[in-house]
């Protein structure tokens, strides 16, 4: 029985993890736009001999696709209740799916067996080729940045855990990051990581070349393709590995004489952050919130504190650590400085090469509107969210471990050296954090740990004890 695609996405659509409205129930679906891409075989490759430009290498390691086989991209809006949401799909069509590609169906429709194509790595590579050759494909504009060659030739894979976003990795070079929910503008990661990139900045992937479209008159970024770090191993997993060595050391051990020690590396860190916001500084405007303003974003933060309490109310036993830190900063009487910042800064946010800290991800909090994740900010909101993540990577293992009590001392001590070994490099590195900085930092860890403790008490309640603990810890 064969049915509309608007019915059988109303129904894949929820169970998809980047899918923001879960939950609610869709009470309108439709096709925006449609735009049919090409397949490319082996034969259509592109070369250029002029210096700077795109190229495509051999791909005849690529099968051809089918003729019987098609693939259309997709804007569709999805009504919830009170809102609606744009979100953008690559759909494939064929007369039978294979086995491969039968856990991403969405359904049999008149054209044929649709799936989600983004799985499909015999047509994917339409989406590398139309950014290495400039082409415009109806509403769609893919575009490379000026001076990069790409290889077309290698077949993708799609990259797991993701839940706002879907990465293609093109063999061991490119990654491609669909941003499936559609926002109109320019996506803050395409902006900032090619500002960076045109400074020299050791601490970002290469970018290579993005996609966009018209929604709402605005130019909108709908993917973004940069350089893929195959050797490099990200934050929150050597983290981890050090941590265990920790728990597995024999009792009595120092943090800093187990095996896997990792303030080192928080030290590095903390000066790869400072030199970012630095760079940061460089490439946009700063600006400074006065006196007045310090106090309305005081209120702020209490304001997010109480609706914290009115849904875990266990955080109202701890409120007056929070009002008196918050105190603390409205009686500064200085301005701040902010400038642009990563906005969503964590131990999963960063990778370490061979030779150097590389941060990624600049698009901020995916679900918050645009203008507030460009809006300038103080840097240190970036170092409250890699202290709470620190205190994380110590913790979380603690959650069902039935060592759990006696590990306890171990893992603060852990969580204490690191965070100390980034904030040094941090200040090594140019960052500033003395005298009323450390006040702000304070207030803007505690505000962020609220927000910890609504979203664990949501998702993983029994994480809820990692964001409590900064609320009895003394000011570090």
């Amino acid at each position: 029985m064969t049915h509309s695609l608007e019915e059988l996405l109303a129904g894949w659509i929820t169970h998809q993890r980047w899918f923001a409205g879960k939950g609610r129930a869709i009470t309108e679906l439709a096709i925006e736009a449609t735009t049919p891409l090409p397949l490319r075989g082996p034969a259509e490759s592109f070369h250029s001999d002029v210096a700077g430009s795109s190229r495509t290498t051999d791909d005849a390691a690529r099968p051809r696709p089918q003729a019987d086989v098609c693939v259309r991209h997709l804007v569709i809006t999805v009504g919830q209740e009170t809102h609606t949401d744009r979100y953008q799909l690559l759909v494939g069509f064929r007369p039978e799916l294979p086995h491969r590609l039968r856990h991403v169906a969405i359904g049999e429709t008149g054209d044929g067996f649709a799936y989600d194509a983004v799985h499909d790595a015999d047509i994917t590579g339409v989406l590398l080729s139309s950014i290495a050759e400039d082409a415009d494909l109806g509403a769609l504009r893919f575009r490379h940045m000026p001076g990069t060659e790409i290889d077309t030739s290698p077949r993708s894979l799609v990259l797991g855990g993701e839940q706002s976003n879907t990465s293609l990795v093109f063999g061991d070079a490119y990654i491609c990051k669909l941003f499936r929910k559609i926002i109109p503008g320019m996506n803050p990661e395409l902006e900032v990581v090619s500002a960076l990139a045109e400074r020299g900045s050791p601490n970002i992937a290469r970018p290579y070349g993005w996609i966009e479209a018209d929604v709402d008159g605005q130019n909108t970024t709908l993917a973004f393709t940069q350089e893929f770090l195959p050797t490099a191993c990200d934050g929150w997993a050597l983290a981890l590995t050090s941590v265990r060595d920790l728990y597995g050391a024999l009792p009595g051990m120092a943090a800093g004489d187990a095996g896997g020690d990792f303030a080192a590396e928080s030290h590095r860190l903390g000066m790869a952050t400072a030199h970012l916001h630095k760079e940061l500084a460089t490439a946009f405007p700063t600006s400074t919130v006065e006196a007045p303003e310090v106090k309305r974003m005081v209120e702020g933060f209490r304001r997010r504190l109480e609706a914290a309490i009115a849904e875990v109310p266990q955080l109202s036993g701890y409120a007056g650590t929070a009002h008196q830190a918050f105190d603390q900063l409205a009686d500064v009487g200085r301005p701040i400085v902010v400038q642009r910042v990563h906005g969503d800064y964590h131990l999963g946010q960063v990778m370490r090469t061979t030779s150097e800290w590389v941060v990624l991800d600049f698009e901020g909090e995916p679900g918050q509107p645009l203008d507030e994740r460009r809006a300038l900010d103080s840097p240190l909101r970036d170092v409250a969210g890699m202290l709470r993540s620190f205190d994380y990577a110590a913790r979380h293992l603690l959650s069902d471990h039935p060592n759990a009590r006696a590990l306890e001392p171990r893992a603060a001590e852990w969580a204490e050296r690191n965070r100390a070994a980034f904030i040094a490099g941090y200040s090594a590195g140019g960052g500033r954090i003395h005298g009323d900085d450390a006040v702000l930092l304070r207030a803007l860890e505690l505000s962020k740990a609220a927000y910890e403790v609504v979203y664990e008490s949501r998702n993983r309640p029994t994480w809820l004890p990692i964001p409590l603990a900064v609320f009895t810890n003394p000011v570090r």
